[in-house]
């Protein structure tokens, strides 16, 4: 047990990890007034391949806190609609009739995203990011969490002082590892049929737009439309990544050139696999998302598969939950576990609902897919169905590009439209 020590370093809230939860966090509670501290192991964003749609309920929440004009002038491109092919079947999915201001979702690159966050919360006086700066371990004070031990942008190891840590650290938390199992805390695992391997080929004149998904026995893949490139998710079984690279980049491109014949006259760009980039495939989530002084959000308490591309959206709707029951017991100094379970209760339906119509997916279309001796010969039943009934796709777009209980920004938040102003000097810490 720590002896708890006069004079350390201190903030209210310790957030470790810059990511799309850890830095909405940041800026929701220095808008209540709240001292914060986000710690990010990077010098920047800029990770190539992490997860980039910003859905309509996203959107949303950024015109609440006047941040729209800041979010126009990020490179970004809409879609408002995704086609998919399975199994020869074709389905349109239209977000026409999606409410609000917002028929569409947005791809935008995550560095980006992040960085014009920070720009806005770096206007609050209570708002700190330290970049280049490794969350290590929980610090303890009588058994509670009270703060972390970190590494500095000088390689030195150092610990502060937190009312309340939060763990935004994504699917491999350094937190999460360091508490687990003797916390109580249990993780639980759905697995995944499938991996990914994410990579660009250059857009032309006269290409489809939008976000087109080809499934067919053996192969699937999705394209997305990036303005002037495709960011391409090509789908393998689970864990053959190193098998598959060994059969050379020439099957990779022979296969894609038979997936999306109109990508056939460019895939020879493909140089060798340093262009193809991994991501393993994870679905979870913890039983309890918090422990004395601690508490998990985002993929640090639910990996998301990228099916339907809700991972950003969720994350950023925790960050808005939590900001929203927490901001006021964090200043008021009265903050306990009855605070932090509310936050999973808000939150928990809907991260396990979207992960119920992921394993689904996985289950019903994906699996299938990329299994060639048990592909189907015929599109799934739910396909065929959801053409049968239109207004089942009009279901889907909404739980798509909105989701289960969409979060809205606290009053406490809320900005009247604005350009965010660029910040000089040292504000974020480090920059």
């Amino acid at each position: 047990m720590a002896t708890p020590q006069i004079g350390a370093e201190s903030t209210t809230c310790l957030v470790a990890g810059g990511g799309p939860a850890g830095v909405m966090l940041g800026l929701l509670l220095a808008r209540a007034g709240v001292d914060v501290t986000v710690m990010e192991k990077h010098a920047d964003f800029l990770r190539d391949f992490r997860g980039d749609t910003v859905h309509a309920s996203t959107l949303r929440l950024l015109d609440e806190l006047g941040l729209a004009p800041a979010f126009a002038a990020v490179p970004h491109r809409l879609i408002d609609g995704v086609n998919l092919t399975v199994q020869g079947g074709t389905l349109s999915l239209s977000l026409a009739h999606l409410p609000g201001d917002h028929q569409h979702i947005a791809l935008v690159p995550q560095w980006d995203f992040l960085e014009m966050l920070v720009t806005a919360a770096a206007t609050e006086p209570s708002f700190r990011l330290l970049r280049s700066t490794e969350v290590l371990r929980p610090r303890y004070e009588w058994g509670r969490c009270a703060g972390v031990h970190y590494r500095d942008a000088d390689g030195r190891e150092r610990e502060i002082r937190a009312q309340l840590t939060v763990a935004c650290d994504g699917r491999t938390s350094t937190l999460r590892a360091a508490v687990l199992p003797g916390k109580g805390l249990r993780l639980r695992t759905f697995g995944a049929p499938m991996d990914v391997w994410w990579f660009r080929l250059p857009r032309r004149d006269g290409d489809p737009r939008g976000l087109n998904g080809v499934f067919v026995s053996g192969q699937g893949a999705a394209v997305i439309d990036r303005g002037d490139y495709f960011q391409i998710a090509y789908l393998i079984k689970k864990g053959s990544d190193a098998a598959m690279r060994a059969e050379g980049i020439d099957l990779l491109r022979s296969r894609i050139a038979a997936l999306v014949p109109w990508l056939a006259d460019r895939v020879d760009l493909l140089e060798s696999f340093e262009d193809v980039k991994l991501l393993d495939v994870q679905l979870n989530r913890l039983r309890k998302w918090y422990t004395d002084g601690l508490l998990f959000l985002g993929d640090a308490a639910h990996a998301m598969s990228p099916v339907g591309g809700v991972g950003i959206n969720l994350a950023v709707a925790d960050a808005v939950a939590a900001a929203r029951i927490l901001a006021g017991p964090l200043r008021s100094g009265t903050l306990g576990n009855r605070h932090l379970a509310t936050v999973q209760v808000r939150r928990w339906l809907p991260a396990a609902l979207v992960q119920r119509v992921q394993r689904l997916v996985h289950d019903r279309i994906i699996a299938a897919a990329i299994d060639p001796a048990g592909g189907r010969a015929q599109p799934p039943a739910a396909l065929r169905i959801a053409r049968r009934f239109p207004v089942l796709l009009r279901v889907a777009a909404y739980g798509v590009a909105i989701g289960p209980l969409p979060e809205h920004a606290p009053a406490f938040a809320r900005r009247p439209p604005h350009a965010v102003p660029q910040v000089d000097g040292d504000r974020d810490g480090n920059r």
